[in-house]
């Protein structure tokens, strides 16, 4: 059994930790609120966009009016991983990590051995370790920074330039979806090309009305609507971090307390084993002194 000095030095530096692990949960519990209003907020008008823009491209059939649409062979993918810049939140940014591995080895495993699969992160921690296995064209930590709808949709933009090039015939993103403070789902969605209302019966029966005419809408609302699924699945990823945090430093924050309790008890015991230990030394000598 460990002396007294030592699990007192331990006990000491748990309760430290677990200092820290309850800040951290106030933290992120504070930031939880207010990415959670923001996505609230944004899911509504987003949602009702998609479908909206489902079917305006549905409806264009020219590949030329629609040059986010179309049905391409998909020989040159870029997958959009969204993590974040900070640790300490679970299976957070492993998940993706896994996620974007699976599609590499399987749906796409005919591109990445062809050298055709690539990766975009977003967040420190996902450029860390895709880097170390796929093929990582570039990161953008920094957006964290500054989480606003222009910096967001810059990125948006180069990426799909890059798909109306022709460097790229799909583009999926890879996240964590917002459900509560203690769920994320992992969600992998197709950024482009646009899927179309044929594809999505729920949709299908909606009959829009445009003007001036879907020609001269295609040069703004699909931009628009495709900057603002980005935004959305940032700000997705973003509360999902923060309830992840704080669910992970709720866990430690408990596990530290049990830990404490066990160690005051190995303390408690080892001190009484020590007194125990000093009282037979005492009756044995006053015994020996006695004969």
């Amino acid at each position: 059994m460990a002396n007294l000095k030592e699990i007192r030095t331990r006990i000491s530096s748990v309760e430290k930790t677990k200092q820290v692990t309850a800040a951290m949960k106030m933290v992120s519990a504070a930031k939880l609120k207010k990415a959670q209003d923001a996505i609230v907020q944004i899911r509504p008008y987003a949602n009702k966009l998609k479908e909206i823009l489902s079917s305006l491209s549905g409806s264009l059939s020219d590949s030329e009016d629609n040059i986010y649409g179309g049905d391409r062979k998909a020989n040159k993918v870029l997958i959009v991983a969204i993590t974040s810049n900070k640790g300490l939140c679970g299976a957070f940014n492993s998940n993706v990590f896994k996620r974007v591995n699976e599609l590499a080895r399987g749906i796409y495993a005919s591109q990445a051995a062809e050298g055709n699969f690539k990766v975009l992160a977003i967040g420190k921690q996902g450029f860390k370790d895709l880097s170390k296995v796929q093929q990582v064209i570039g990161h953008h930590n920094e957006l964290f920074d500054d989480m606003s709808f222009e910096n967001t949709s810059a990125i948006a933009t180069s990426i799909m330039k890059e798909y109306v090039a022709g460097n790229y015939d799909r583009v999926e993103l890879v996240y964590n979806r917002f459900k509560n403070a203690g769920i994320q789902i992992l969600t992998n969605e197709q950024f482009l090309p646009i899927i179309s209302n044929e594809d999505e019966e729920k949709v299908s029966q909606t009959d829009y009305i445009f003007e001036p005419d879907k020609k001269v809408i295609v040069g703004e609302l699909i931009p628009k609507s495709l900057k603002t699924q980005f935004f959305g699945a940032m700000l997705d990823s973003v509360a999902s971090e923060h309830g992840a945090r704080m669910t992970s430093m709720h866990k430690a924050t408990d596990n530290a307390s049990d830990l404490i309790q066990d160690l005051k008890l190995h303390y408690n015991q080892a001190r009484q084993a020590a007194i125990t230990n000093e009282i037979l030394e005492i009756v044995s000598g006053a015994n020996a002194l006695s004969q």
